[in-house]
């Protein structure tokens, strides 16, 4: 299983909870329905029953309410097990049989071959204005709209209210000088992982980058990369320094991945960590004491929140650009986006959906998440050579933090590999 796909399992099912909506899409172009007029495949990831969530059903129940309203456009749903999806994408789309609507991690190489529709095409202008401008942006190439959000979160602090009262804390650290602190007195009152540092192999990108954020860093963006920035190397030698040495981030943090870090969290066993909101349930259903506030900037304040998404994009191929967007629009309404991130660990990418959301007594845990939404930064997905990015930082940078590792060389390295990376990329071949 790769990581991408661990990280939206893990968004399902982390620790054994009900947890985030494994809502996706995903089309085939192979069968007689392809290239047929009215006629669109559509393949949604699937969980199997273990996973004791409810989307599947949910997604024929969309379906059936898409049809009853547009009688003239026929869905054909294809369910692909999670760990498959993105394979199964890529395979389709190299023999040339792309879907009509698909749902993956990237989306970069598909649009610089040419083989999307934009934003443009497929939605109005008040439709594109509804997205919040955050994860919009992060879905584009050249300033060009072609991966649409979905299945959005961000993560705050949660920490263990009962083990901040032990340790004569009155509440969450505002900066990291408070952050350093609480870890010491948590320690000090025996607590086993005082900072649950994630720096392991599932979603390292992601703890580094709020770091990183937290002294004004980041990994690039429409420009290109830029990793050795000073601010990067400020968080990373600061997280060296300030939590891994004197061992208020656990044993080994490039061991400690995301999910076992929510089990052990659940156990009482971490003091404080970055989480997504499909903690919440499990915590409330575990009975443990818990809180969770803005991530905070070095020096104070809160610091921008990690944004992630998964993406679908509408493939032109078939030419459906008609049937695609009555789908893709009947998706984003307000009433289809807050029926599914409702309950399920997964926030809206509309201001509609959203608001809608926030006012609902069942969206009350979720509003300071959805709050900080339109201030989220994302990893440089909107480049194709980002995967290749990604999975050097995730194999290299807990051992950058640990003893006699060198965070200022890990980001040379990934500056070095990025670089190589654009430069064997075909130029200019987004359409």
């Amino acid at each position: 299983m790769t990581a991408a796909v661990r990280r939206r399992v893990f968004l399902s099912r982390t620790a054994g909870m009900t947890g985030a909506a494994a809502l996706g899409l995903a089309g085939c172009g192979s069968g007689a329905a392809s290239g047929e007029p009215g006629r669109i495949t559509v393949m949604a990831a699937s969980y199997g029953k273990t996973v004791g969530s409810p989307i599947v059903d949910r997604w024929h129940e969309f379906v059936a309410a898409f049809q009853k309203e547009h009688p003239d456009v026929r869905i054909d749903l294809e369910l692909v097990p999670i760990e498959k999806i993105d394979r199964t994408l890529a395979e389709r789309a190299a023999a040339g049989r792309e879907p009509d609507i698909a749902q993956s991690y990237v989306f970069a190489d598909y649009a610089e071959a040419g083989r999307l529709y934009s934003a443009d095409d497929l939605f109005s202008l008040s439709a594109q204005a509804d997205f919040l401008t955050s994860f919009a942006r992060a879905g584009e190439i050249n300033f060009t709209e072609y991966g649409i959000p979905f299945l959005a979160s961000t993560p705050r602090l949660f920490y263990h209210t009962g083990h901040f009262a032990r340790a004569g804390l009155s509440g969450p650290p505002t900066s990291w000088a408070e952050l350093r602190s609480a870890a010491q007195a948590l320690k000090a009152v025996g607590v086993a992982v005082p900072y649950g540092l994630q720096f392991g192999p599932e979603a390292a990108e992601d703890e580094a980058l709020a770091w990183m954020l937290g002294t004004g860093g980041g990994y690039g963006g429409q420009a290109g990369y830029d990793f050795t920035k000073e601010a990067n190397a400020e968080a990373l030698l600061w997280v060296k320094e300030q939590l891994v040495a004197p061992g208020l981030a656990g044993h080994d943090p490039a061991t400690f991945s995301r999910t076992p870090a929510y089990a052990a969290f659940l156990k009482g066993e971490v003091g404080m960590m970055l989480a997504h909101p499909v903690l919440i349930e499990a915590a409330d259903q575990a009975k443990v004491a818990y809180a969770n506030a803005d991530f905070p900037m070095k020096d104070g304040g809160a610091a921008p929140p990690v944004g992630l998404s998964d993406w679908l994009m509408a493939f032109k191929r078939n030419g459906h650009r008609r049937e695609c967007a009555a789908f893709l629009n009947f998706l984003y309404s307000e009433r289809a986006t807050t029926q599914f991130a409702r309950g399920q660990g997964t926030l809206p990418v509309t201001v509609s959906g959203s608001e809608a959301l926030r006012a609902q007594p069942a969206g009350r845990a979720l509003r300071p998440f959805i709050d900080q939404m339109p201030r989220a930064e994302f990893h440089p997905v909107g480049r194709a050579t980002w995967p290749k990015v990604r999975d050097t930082l995730r194999q290299r940078i807990g051992a950058a933090v640990k003893p006699g590792g060198n965070p200022r060389a890990l980001l040379k390295t990934l500056q070095t590999t990025a670089e190589a990376a654009e430069a064997a990329r075909p130029q200019d071949t987004a359409q």
